[in-house]
């Protein structure tokens, strides 16, 4: 066994009811909590309700490197001694930032990847408490925050264990009124991010137990979640397999969905998940068909495996690399078609689009765990095969 580290938030509380817990540990944190939240900001009141916040911040849309520094410089104005974040994971994405600089005087761009200094973050940051509201990016336990440069057109990640939440209050029941098409991306993207690390070439023990189950989950409550919204148990499985992709990523890294996806995202602008469900079958199949030709014996080729017959939950009758790709296209590509979504076409994306994007995503940090190395041709491929 090889030798790792596993990090996340100092403490997590996972089941429906624990986000009452919120006063509790925002007085353990301190008496001048700054609220960041999404645009509705009286969707949650109920919880917030005995929450005196000494500033908020509300995010519009994905969170940029604008969006950051606004938020950042209203929390130090404010005094703040710690951050709330109640949202969706740009939501907590921003909340991590905030955290993680207002107790400081560098500006986010000081520490961006590929585009900016690349400076580790400070050390001192501000407590944070995080309460996810889909279940989709697992942000409440990731030690990175995607946020968006217009000016580069494409999104990347600050990063450093200082951006780990205090307490991550995991409440299924705070995603029941999330909107169908929502629960439908940011699902996909939960199921993406229990496959990547668990393929990855950065896996270890713990990240694929926790990623397989992650995987189990989503096979049980997606589909269910989409179209049951009020089903607590299908929601509860979805908050499960969001909260342990979140730990699988930060642990085992993610591949090529994410490292094109990243791209994508600034370029046209389309959510995370949508992107994410447009390219996890072609990704699984370009990895698969890539490993089958140049390396039969990458370990990951059992890992896939391990993924198609959990989430069948039936055997594999062919365990090649091809009869599992068959497999997987079959079950991703039904769950597609069942949730309406969307292809990279529809999405925004135009073929003059493809040789940048692939350019740029060939770059990116994500790349580093896919299981095998793409060429910029099977990447093209992707991006034609998701369009």
């Amino acid at each position: 066994m090889t030798e790792f580290t596993f990090a996340t938030a100092t403490s997590i509380r996972f089941g429906a009811g624990v986000a009452a817990e919120l006063p509790h540990h925002s007085r353990r944190l301190g008496e001048r909590p700054f609220l960041v939240t999404g645009r509705n900001t009286h969707r949650h009141a109920e919880v917030l309700r005995d929450i005196s916040e000494v500033g908020s911040f509300a995010l519009t849309g994905e969170p940029s490197f604008d969006d950051a520094r606004t938020a950042v410089a209203a929390a130090r104005k404010a005094g703040a001694d710690h951050i709330i974040g109640i949202g969706g994971g740009a939501v907590l994405d921003l909340a991590k930032a905030v955290a993680a600089l207002a107790a400081g005087d560098t500006d986010p761009m000081d520490h961006a990847e590929v585009i900016g200094a690349g400076h580790p973050l400070p050390r001192a940051s501000l407590p944070f408490i995080a309460l996810p509201t889909t279940s989709g990016t697992g942000s409440e336990v990731t030690a990175n925050a995607v946020l968006t440069s217009h000016e580069h057109k494409v999104k990347v990640s600050l990063r450093g264990p200082s951006m780990l939440a205090t307490v991550a209050l995991v409440d299924p029941a705070l995603t029941v009124s999330c909107p169908r098409l929502v629960t439908a991306q940011s699902g996909m993207d939960a199921l993406t991010q229990c496959l990547e690390p668990l393929t990855s070439r950065m896996a270890n023990p713990l990240v694929d137990a926790l990623a397989t189950s992650g995987l189990r989950a989503a096979a049980r409550g997606l589909a269910r979640a989409v179209d049951e919204g009020e089903n607590l148990e299908a929601r509860t499985d979805m908050a499960y397999c969001s909260l342990v992709g979140g730990l699988s990523l930060a642990n085992g890294k993610l591949g090529a969905v994410h490292g094109l996806a990243g791209v994508l995202g600034g370029t046209i602008g389309a959510p995370h998940g949508a992107i994410c469900a447009a390219l996890l079958q072609p990704v699984t199949s370009a990895n698969l068909r890539a490993m089958a030709e140049r390396e039969p014996d990458n370990p990951a080729v059992a890992k896939y495996a391990v993924a198609a017959e959990t989430l069948t939950g039936e055997p594999l009758s062919d365990r090649s690399p091809e009869g599992i790709r068959r497999a997987l296209d079959v079950w991703i590509g039904a769950l597609a078609d069942a949730l309406r979504l969307p292809g990279l076409a529809e999405l925004g994306l135009s073929p003059a689009d493809h040789g940048a994007v692939v350019d740029a995503a060939m770059k990116a940090s994500s790349m580093k765990g896919n299981p095998i190395v793409l060429t910029a041709d099977e990447l093209r491929g992707v991006l034609r095969d998701a369009s």
